[in-house]
């Protein structure tokens, strides 16, 4: 855990955001009535659903009309064939009365060093190539150096105390202005962040959208076909050394049993030519690459 008396760096990766939770309003929910929004949410019927889960339709549809409350062994297989996030599992078992199956752990505690330290091995693997490790909400807990030269010249407000990868991509005054295909490539955050509310139902994603939706008034997002020499989309960002392209590439734990775990993802960001791969190797040559510590 961070010493005592010292801020938390957060972009070091020794610090976390402050915990949110939406399973506190989940949990306030009916469990019926979570469980018909997942199945629904997931286009399932009763009937196809309670095929695959083992259980009658009439036993499913007391369920979720709360005549009937599920066995814990029955409420997980419900939750699991329903690919419910471990986040919102908990949630369904403690509206059921039961205790929680995975645990929490925040990423500053001590029992996550080995995680840390994994995060920040593979962040510093990546150099000179950007990179950067986000919870569930886009709040940036690790960064390497190379990402932090990508942040020079953001105003402070916007990296502390805990930096949101959408915002500062997204924020007017973050580095949307040196975007050169902003509109493309804000499509393709936003179409990202809708994906993840469709799997997840968090609010709190969906409060972070409002918010993104409203930088991008001025700047509307576009999503176009493809090219057919096109393999993914580049983020393409102006710099005093030339433009730069890169294309993302996304890690995820393989085993998580830990929510905070399960939620935590590594973006890096490789060169998508070679003018690209002879700017970021310069800056890195150059000694330009500043401190990961922005406080």
């Amino acid at each position: 855990m961070p010493e005592s008396g010292k801020e938390n760096d957060y972009l070091a990766g020794n610090g976390g955001p402050p915990r949110v939770g939406y399973d506190e309003d989940m949990t306030r929910s009916n469990l019926g009535q979570q469980l018909r929004e997942w199945r629904t949410r997931r286009r399932r019927s009763q009937l196809d659903l309670a095929l695959d889960c083992g259980i009658s339709s009439r036993h499913l549809s007391f369920i979720e009309t709360g005549r009937a409350r599920p066995s814990p062994q029955t409420l997980l297989r419900i939750a699991e064939t329903l690919e419910v996030p471990p986040r919102a599992q908990n949630a369904l078992l403690m509206s059921g009365g039961y205790a929680p199956r995975y645990p929490e752990t925040p990423f500053d505690a001590e029992a996550m060093a080995p995680v840390r330290d994994a995060v920040g091995r593979l962040l510093e693997a990546y150099s000179p190539f950007p990179a950067l490790a986000v919870d569930r909400l886009w709040n940036v807990v690790a960064a390497n150096a190379p990402l932090m030269s990508l942040l020079s010249g953001v105003p402070a407000e916007l990296l502390s105390p805990a930096p949101n990868a959408l915002r500062l991509a997204m924020h007017p005054e973050g580095i949307a202005p040196r975007i050169a295909n902003f509109g493309e490539w804000s499509g393709h955050l936003m179409h990202r962040l809708e994906r993840q509310i469709e799997l997840t139902a968090d609010p709190e994603l969906e409060a972070l959208r409002e918010e993104m939706l409203g930088y991008l008034e001025r700047r509307p997002a576009q999503r176009r076909e493809p090219q057919p020499h096109e393999l993914a989309v580049p983020l393409q960002l102006d710099l005093p050394e030339g433009r730069l392209s890169l294309l993302s590439t996304m890690t995820v734990f393989g085993s998580p049993v830990d929510v905070t775990l399960s939620e935590l993802a590594i973006e890096a960001f490789f060169p998508a030519d070679e003018a690209s791969a002879e700017i970021l190797q310069g800056v890195a040559g150059g000694g330009k690459e500043p401190s990961s510590k922005l406080r």
